[in-house]
């Protein structure tokens, strides 16, 4: 019950009795109403959910709006086609597709709808999304005092269906929405924070399970003719914006053209029923579009063939929900045209085309994301919306007073979420580190907390190696749900050089074999459908400090990591640099001297060649096959299996002048190096990482205030606090990426 307090326990087991005492007695009557095709995609799961629990549910169904007109496809057939008994069909919309025909279709619909509910008696009415219909149902079920679950508030759009959705949360009693974002922006709008469930989409439940069908080809083929290869068509779906008609159907005309000169095979959807749809049409029929050779015009796809149709295209384009929601499950590249889905949350695979003003724009986005593939994306959901709103109904108290309170002022704890057992589910990312001795995995939540960790040793093939990442991986997002930890994407940390947009590993160290020219997103991204996050051990080791640790909230500093190699990463402007060819930041490879010791990049006089943990365990043999190691207090050499960095750290530490001249040496070619990065960036601080920071700091720190210029000697060296920089790093890849991308 969130409490400790004996009394409200007490309160909390009596009021659950009491529920428990009403379920036994009657079923919750829930009413699902639906308006048109694309609120049934995320209905439907619902509907399947209620229908698949008799013993605790009464289900009707009322269809209205579009989903009755001939002109729209009659789409109410595929609700009888899944097997649902429809209790009531209302004619509401006025035809006539203009601003006024809707304003007319609203109240109508409020004429009929009181003599329906009034005959159905729901407990709960469930409405989705921002559509003047679902005003309409909202409205007449609040007057006449029906509890309201409403699915998919708190999201932004940017145009008039903001104000209708944000309206329908006001009237709803309970909110079941998608996203940590769209949760925040309910309890900023005072909504009561225990009545809203953090669900995710329903439709992702759906089109997760089932977007990997053997026959997508036949599927392909039957809307699109039969010389249609996967990945090498189109789908189009573009709907008017009701604020702005004129120049949704300008754009709707541009967009028409550009596909026309980029001559690939597509699937062009009529628009929906708002305002401006009509004109659309007429372009469309201008254009010759229904007899054109490339293209294939309908009115409606059953959801199941749409998604495969969406998931194997080259692109998607036009300004549909579907494609900044849905298809970045599939990882489909999209063109978002214009203002109609400003502000919603995206996915890498949307590139948007705000201003659409001219032909030539468009084709240059079609040209620039068709036939790519991106990370599977789980913004709007993970496969488990249903089975929770499920739960958020069976929980519905009938006893509670009707009236909704709001709370004043918003909830400031923005990461404070309950689901309905009032348990926090906590939201993490899956952390991959790929040593040279051991591979590593973690569930890391949002706060830099290591959830529960996994380590195996690192086998030495390639085959073996993704083997056993995929297995680690699908093991810890199994304990995840266990864990009541949400997954949001897998971050990789690997040494070598990365490309992380493509998430490749271009060459690795050579502790690690086999792995070179290695794309680690894909297995793993087709494996958990996830999104998946890959870069440089060094580069992951800045982002955490970023994040978690010294450097959290400075704009310019330097991270270097002092372990077997030497690595690292630079921040500027609060952005990880990569450089042209994904090779900054080698800090290690910065050369101190002409004639240095060997170096495993092959060159001489790199800092890694003096103070890596490579370097040291090489001049600790070589002291001590001179016998010149051991000191007074040391452990007996002669009885160890070999002798390590470790040992020369402990000789000078007990006096051994030999050993102390090279860590001296080592820590002045580590300063000398960070010298020459203090007047190439002029970093703000530097953050030394590592097992071998200590033994450093204090040198590094004396040779900048005697080498630097004196611009730059006040700069302050640090030693890291954080424990596992690389599984934080790679953590922090997922849980601070930016998805929006504006074109």
């Amino acid at each position: 019950c969130g409490t400790d307090s004996p009394l409200m326990l007490q309160n909390c087991f009596r009021k659950t009795d009491k529920m428990e005492e009403n379920k036994a007695t009657r079923k919750l009557r829930v009413c699902v109403a639906t308006c048109n095709r694309a609120d049934y995609s995320k209905l439907a799961p619902i509907m399947f959910g209620i229908k698949a629990n008799p013993d605790e549910f009464e289900l009707e169904v009322v269809v209205l709006g579009s989903h009755l007109i001939d002109d729209y496809g009659n789409t109410f057939r595929m609700i009888e086609q899944d097997d649902f008994d429809i209790g009531s069909k209302l004619h509401t919309i006025v035809r006539g597709e203009d601003e006024a025909a809707m304003v007319e279709s609203v109240g109508l619909a409020l004429v009929k709808l009181p003599d329906v509910l009034h005959r159905l008696r729901p407990d709960v009415l469930v409405v989705h999304g921002d559509r003047f219909d679902a005003l309409a149902l909202a409205t007449a079920a609040a007057l006449m005092n029906i509890r309201i679950l409403h699915l998919e508030g708190g999201e932004v759009s940017g145009t008039i269906d903001d104000s209708i959705r944000h309206a329908i949360s006001k009237l709803a009693h309970y909110h079941a929405c998608c996203t940590r974002t769209a949760e925040q922006h309910l309890i900023a709008m005072c909504e009561d924070h225990t009545r809203i469930l953090l669900a995710g989409c329903p439709s992702y439940d759906k089109l997760l399970a089932a977007h990997h069908r053997d026959d997508y080809m036949d599927i392909i083929r039957n809307w699109l003719g039969d010389n249609v290869k996967e990945h090498d068509y189109i789908v189009a779906l573009q709907h008017p914006v009701t604020t702005d008609i004129k120049n949704s159907v300008k754009i709707y005309e541009l967009m028409l053209d550009a596909l026309i000169s980029f001559n690939k095979r597509t699937l062009v959807l009529f628009p929906n029923i708002d305002a401006g749809s009509k004109e659309m049409v007429r372009v469309m029929r201008k254009k010759g579009v229904e007899q054109h050779p490339n293209f294939r015009a309908v009115k409606h796809v059953p959801f199941e063939q749409f998604i495969q149709l969406v998931c194997h295209a080259g692109a998607m384009i036009g300004n549909s929900s579907c494609g900044v929601r849905e298809a970045g499950a599939f990882g489909t590249p999209v063109i978002n045209l214009g203002s109609r889905q400003t502000g919603r949350e995206t996915g890498e695979n949307v590139l948007h085309v705000r201003d659409a003003d001219t032909q030539n724009k468009i084709y240059h986005a079609l040209d620039l994301q068709f036939g790519k593939r991106y990370p599977c994306s789980k913004i709007y959901g993970d496969g488990n919306a249903v089975p929770r709103i499920m739960k958020f109904l069976q929980a519905i108290d009938l006893d509670e007073p009707l009236q909704k309170t709001f709370c004043f002022p918003p909830v400031k704890e923005w990461d404070i979420s309950q689901d309905i057992d009032h348990i926090l589910e906590t939201q993490s990312a899956l952390a991959v580190d790929l040593g040279g001795t051991n591979l590593r995995v973690a569930i890391v939540s949002m706060r830099g907390k290591i959830v529960k960790k996994y380590t195996q040793a690192n086998p030495k093939t390639y085959e073996a190696r993704i083997e056993l990442i995929l297995k680690m991986c699908t093991e810890a997002v199994i304990d995840a749900v266990h864990l009541n930890c949400r997954i949001l994407g897998v971050g990789v940390s690997t040494g070598g050089r990365v490309n992380p947009q493509e998430g490749v590993i271009l060459h690795s160290t050579k502790l690690i074999q086999e792995w070179s020219s290695i794309d680690i997103r894909t297995p793993i991204s087709d494996a958990l459908h996830l999104p998946v996050w890959v870069d440089n051990d060094g580069n992951c080791a800045a982002l955490a400090e970023k994040k978690f640790g010294h450097g959290k909230g400075v704009e310019n500093f330097v991270t270097i990591i002092t372990g077997t190699g030497i690595g690292g990463g630079i921040i500027q402007h609060n952005e990880l640099i990569h450089g042209s060819t994904f090779c900054a930041a080698e800090l290690g490879h910065i050369m101190v001297s002409l004639d240095g010791p060997e170096c495993m990049c092959g060159s001489r006089g790199c800092i890694e060649a003096y103070a890596s943990g490579m370097a040291l365990q090489k001049e600790a043999k070589r002291l001590h096959d001179e016998e010149l190691l051991e000191v007074e207090g040391m452990v007996d050499l002669k009885k160890a299996e070999f002798v390590s960095a470790i040992h020369l750290i402990n000789a000078a530490r007990l006096g051994n002048r030999k050993a102390e001249a090279v860590l001296r040496t080592a820590g002045m070619a580590l300063g000398v190096g960070i010298v020459n990065i203090l007047h190439m960036v002029n970093p703000s601080l530097v953050i030394l990482s590592g097992v071998l920071a200590a033994h450093y700091q204090a040198t590094v720190q004396q040779v900048i205030g005697q080498r630097a210029l004196t611009s730059a000697q006040s700069i302050q060296v640090l030693t890291s606090d954080l424990e596992e920089p690389a599984l934080l790093g790679a953590a922090s890849m997922v849980l601070d990426y930016t998805t929006r991308r504006i074109y």
